[in-house]
C-alpha cells in the first residue's frame, strides 16, 4: 500500500517506520518537507497515488480560536486534496471522551475535526486514544504553571486517566490504516484507569523530581473540570485496552 502520513512527531514517525518495515510504501511528512496542511500547501502533490492517508498533525498553538482553525482548515484541504487524488482511506488520531469535555478550547476543536472527517467524500476510520504515558510529564508542568503558587508544587486532580503507552497507539493505529475503512470510531486506552494525582507521583518517583503534588479537584485539565469518566473507555464502546501498564513503562524509563 502507498500510505501517506502528515505528523511526523511522537506517533507519526513510529507509525511510519512499523508499516515501513512491514513493507508499505510509507511517507512522514510535516513543515520540513513543505507541508502547510493550514493553507493548503503541498498537499495534493503529496497524496496523488496515496490508498490511505493519516493525519496525525497538531496545532502548534493551543489557544482556542488557533487550535479550531488548525483542525477546521487542515482537514478541509487534507480531505479535498484526497478526493481529487482518489484516496481510499482516510484516518484520524482522535481523543477519548472529546465529546464530554466541551469546556476545553483544544477538545472543541477535535470534535470539530471529527465532524468535518463524518461529512466528508472520504471513507474514513477515526481512532480516538485516551492520553499517553509521554505526556504526564507536561500535565505535571501545566498543574505547577497553572496553579498560581510560588513554591514549585504540582496541583494535579484525582480524577482519572486511563493512559497509554505511545507504542501501543503506534501498533493499533497500524493495524487500522492497514484495514478497511469502518466508516466509524473506535476507541483505545491504557489498562487502568489512575488520578492524575497518582499519575504525577509514581512519575516523580522514578525521575527524582522533588515537587510535591497536591491533590486538587479544582484543578482541572487544560481548561476543563474533570471527573472520573470523561477521558476513560466509553461505556459500550468495546474498546481495545492495550498491554502495557504504567508502572511497567516507568521501569523502562527508570
Amino acid at each position: 500500500m502507498k500510505i501517506v502520513i502528515f505528523g511526523s512527531g511522537l506517533i507519526g514517525s513510529q507509525v511510519a517506520a512499523k508499516l515501513t518495515d512491514a513493507g508499505h510504501d510509507v511517507k512522514a511528512l510535516g513543515r520540513a518537507d513543505g507541508i502547510d496542511i493550514t493553507t493548503g500547501t503541498g498537499i495534493a502533490e503529496a497524496v496523488e497515488g496515496a490508498d490511505v492517508v493519516v493525519d496525525l498533525t497538531n496545532s502548534p498553538s493551543w489557544s482556542d480560536e488557533d487550535v479550531l482553525a488548525f483542525f477546521r482548515d487542515g482537514t478541509g484541504h487534507i480531505l479535498a486534496a484526497e478526493e481529487k487524488a482518489g484516496v481510499g482511506h482516510h484516518v484520524i488520531l482522535s481523543i477519548v471522551g472529546a465529546d464530554r469535555l466541551p469546556d476545553s478550547g483544544y477538545m472543541r476543536a477535535k470534535i470539530a475535526q471529527e465532524d468535518l472527517v463524518k461529512a466528508g467524500p472520504i471513507p474514513y476510520t477515526i481512532v480516538r486514544s485516551t492520553q499517553f504515558f509521554e505526556f504526564v510529564a507536561g500535565i505535571a508542568d501545566a498543574g505547577t504553571t497553572d496553579s498560581g503558587t510560588t513554591d514549585g508544587a504540582v496541583h494535579a486532580t484525582p480524577g482519572h486517566l486511563q493512559p497509554i503507552a505511545s507504542r501501543d497507539v503506534v501498533s493499533h493505529v497500524a493495524e487500522v490504516v492497514t484495514a478497511a475503512p469502518q466508516n466509524g470510531t473506535v476507541e483505545i486506552a491504557g489498562p487502568e484507569p489512575l488520578g492524575i494525582d497518582e499519575l504525577v507521583r509514581r512519575l516523580f518517583l522514578v525521575t527524582g523530581d522533588k515537587r510535591s503534588v497536591i491533590s486538587d479537584p479544582e484543578a482541572g485539565y487544560f481548561g476543563a473540570k474533570l471527573d472520573n469518566s470523561a477521558l476513560t473507555p466509553t461505556p459500550g464502546a468495546d474498546a481495545w485496552i492495550a498491554p502495557t501498564t504504567y508502572d511497567a513503562w516507568l521501569a523502562e524509563k527508570a
